[in-house]
């Protein structure tokens, strides 16, 4: 199974990689998204709420609140941008860790909330608000990469669209077509188990991210950051020995 993860990030890619990594990725989802609701007491891949929650404080007048919304909103952004601009980097140098940098700097993060998250404890008023920011920005960084690598077939912190896409199909699935055999409304069998895959694959983390966070804390990230760091060490690793290789001394031009 190992050796198999190596592809699964690669810049040469199969549908079967990319339905592979989506299901990852929305485990992985899932499971930060709920350990960090019971950290923070907020979901951080929820932009609709969060867009929703702004104009509501702003009507409210709670101004602090609203600019508290529009910061997470800022954050999930920074962290699609940020894989845009790491993933188009690579690809322009031909980097086969092009994918996978994203991952690897969402791999850091998860490590660095894991490892130093009980701090939130002790001191609260500082690192609840950086927390949210950080969590935003993991699930705007993550959610790029898939959607990029897909072409936007795939998302995994977009549950919304996900569990949409999956009533679609079920309608066409469960339509009867009497009238006519022209025009026949059919089911995209493969569209509903892709969607049911991922929306499963996001319940799952949700479920074992909250058990773990409940019985062992805030080190329950740093198991889903190994897994990030397996999909993507050995294309990074590739691209330092090629990296080394050429700026050897020995290297001929």
């Amino acid at each position: 199974m190992i050796p198999q993860l190596r592809g699964w990030t690669a810049v040469q890619r199969t549908p079967q990689n990319n339905v592979r990594l989506g299901a990852t990725l929305c485990f992985v989802a899932g499971a930060t998204n709920a350990g960090g609701f019971l950290a923070v007491g907020q979901y951080t891949s929820h932009m609709t709420g969060v867009v929703s929650s702004v104009a509501d404080h702003l009507v409210l007048g709670q101004i602090g609140l609203a600019l508290a919304g529009l910061a997470s909103l800022v954050a999930f952004i920074s962290g699609a941008m940020t894989t845009a601009w790491m993933v188009n980097w690579g690809l322009r140098r031909n980097l086969q860790s092009a994918y996978g940098r994203p991952l690897l700097l969402e791999a850091a993060l998860l490590l660095i909330f894991g490892l130093f998250g009980s701090g939130i404890n002790f001191f609260a008023g500082l690192f609840v608000p950086l927390t949210v920011l950080v969590l935003c920005f993991i699930m705007g960084l993550q959610n790029a990469v898939i959607t990029k690598i897909s072409n936007a077939e795939i998302r995994t912190t977009h549950v919304t669209g996900l569990v949409t896409d999956l009533g679609i199909e079920l309608g066409k699935l469960f339509y009867v077509n009497r009238l006519t055999r022209e025009k026949m409304v059919m089911a995209n069998r493969k569209k509903l188990r892709l969607h049911a895959k991922l929306i499963s694959s996001f319940f799952v983390g949700g479920l074992l991210g909250a058990v773990g966070f409940k019985t062992i804390g805030y080190v329950t990230t740093v198991p889903l950051a190994i897994l990030l760091l397996l999909l993507v060490w050995r294309p990074v690793l590739n691209d330092a020995k090629k990296w080394m290789d050429l700026n050897h001394p020995d290297h001929e031009l």
